[in-house]
């Protein structure tokens, strides 16, 4: 029977892993609160229209980092969530002449067959904002309690921005040059321009829940704090998401938080680049973006996946389809490489020369999470595979643990009657028939589209 395929087992343990820290704006080491276990919290998608290009970049770029924390030996728990209530929802229901769950439900069912077309591990948890409300009006009360915040002329409860000294401290923005009405609701009811809503007051059609200060609704802000703090604790390890969430969401989310808790939120923040386009940002906004299901009409989940990887987390990626056609091509080597050798651990020849090229691997992986440079590595790994004829173990370990090889790569089981011909042009050649031989060459090509390589190590083959 011709070989397919060899097993590898990598070593596995706690590594020192060095991050961009968003609020240090530095790299520091990893350090968990508690050893062995990471709280790991990411802005999810707000489920009104199907997700696009942008939503991807972050969320395959925080799933290869919890599967590199739970290679590293760390047990994670990853927690994100859906904004499930807020004023796109609503506006797009009525639009839509649909209940705000039906419209929620259904989008939040899209994205996971997206995520699942890019090979995005589920999360450990993805609690859903309306489910969460009696949380937020427990952490609103205790604000109130505590002067951070207040009910205003037009019924909203506010925060207080002015009773945070630490306000800005994330997006280094200094409160007296913020400008007001760019990114900020701009409220003659508000002590302070800067102050942002807790608690909505209710407005006729929209859904409500009661509340101590009437019915109502959550704003946006106060509903991460309540669900990462339900579900992993007043203080945590990583936040993460898009870089356009660090100010005012994420800002405003530390200090909600803090006050309430008294303690740091979080201890590393975590942001993406964006997806651009002519070297502006994708946006539904904007209305310059590319759906995941668009773009999976003509290309692979997982060359998407490779397009985005390409760059390193915290920089922009320019979409092209020239940039995804390279990927494609990219992988399509990659791939090739696993087909064409065995897929084995690497000979004692060439041992010392692939532990070196993995340790360079896992260099690039530890320093701040970089995919990009870590893709390179898998490129050296693969032109010693050839030159040693063996390996292949090792490049499809170190690749799923980018998410890569969970396409494609179909070829590498036959068919039972493809595989006799393989046989039997095996016992051919041995016989020295080398006439047959061939005509099963030629068969196996035009019939199943496999092409035959022999090598010292033995018959290798991939389809064409």
């Amino acid at each position: 029977m011709l070989k397919k395929e060899g097993t590898l087992t990598m070593s596995t343990s706690i590594r020192s892993i060095a991050l961009y820290n968003t609020l240090t704006r530095k790299k520091e080491t990893f350090v968990p609160r508690v050893v062995g276990q990471v709280s790991f919290y990411v802005c999810g998608v707000t489920v009104y229209d199907f997700s696009h290009l942008g939503h991807a970049r972050a969320y395959v770029a925080f799933d290869c980092m919890r599967r590199y924390l739970q290679h590293c030996g760390y047990t994670v728990r990853f927690v994100q969530n859906f904004t499930d209530i807020d004023d796109k929802i609503i506006a797009r229901a009525k639009e839509n002449n649909e209940s705000c769950d039906d419209l929620t439900l259904r989008f939040i069912d899209a994205y996971f067959q997206d995520m699942t077309a890019l090979n995005v591990l589920p999360a450990s948890l993805y609690p859903k904002a309306t489910l969460y409300v009696d949380k937020m009006i427990h952490l609103i009360e205790g604000l109130i309690q505590k002067g951070a915040a207040y009910v205003s002329d037009s019924g909203d409860v506010c925060f207080s921005v002015e009773q945070f000294p630490d306000y800005g401290k994330l997006s280094k923005k200094i409160l007296d040059e913020l400008e007001v009405g760019t990114r900020v609701e701009v409220d003659s009811s508000k002590k302070s321009p800067m102050d942002f809503v807790l608690w909505k007051k209710a407005k006729p059609g929209e859904p409500v829940w009661d509340s101590p200060w009437g019915p109502g609704r959550p704003g946006w802000h106060i509903e991460c704090s309540a669900m990462a703090i339900e579900e992993l604790g007043e203080s945590i390890d990583i936040h993460a998401g898009g870089e356009d969430l660090i100010f005012p969401h994420h800002e405003n989310e530390i200090a909600q938080s803090e006050c309430f808790t008294g303690k740091q939120f979080a201890k590393y923040w975590l942001h993406n680049g964006f997806v651009t386009i002519r070297n502006e940002k994708m946006s539904k906004s904007l209305k310059n973006f590319f759906t995941i299901r668009d773009v999976l009409k003509d290309w692979e989940g997982e060359v998407i996946r490779f397009f985005l990887l390409k760059v390193h987390y915290r920089s922009p990626v320019q979409f092209s389809y020239e940039g995804l056609e390279e990927a494609k091509q990219a992988l399509t080597r990659l791939r090739n490489t696993l087909l064409t050798v065995p897929v084995t651990a690497p000979s004692a020849e060439y041992k010392s020369e692939f532990d070196a090229l993995v340790a360079k691997f896992y260099e690039a992986m530890s320093d701040d999470f970089n995919y990009a440079e870590a893709l390179g590595f898998l490129f050296e790994i693969s032109k010693l595979i050839h030159v040693s004829q063996s390996g292949g173990a090792v490049l499809k370990e170190l690749g799923q643990l980018l998410g890569l090889f969970y396409s494609g790569l179909e070829e590498a089981s036959l068919s039972d009657e493809a595989q006799q011909l393989i046989d039997q042009r095996s016992d051919a050649k041995k016989a020295k028939d080398f006439g047959k031989a061939d005509a099963l060459r030629n068969e196996l090509l035009t019939r199943f589209g496999i092409e035959l390589k022999d090598t010292p190590q033995g018959v290798q083959w991939r389809r064409v």
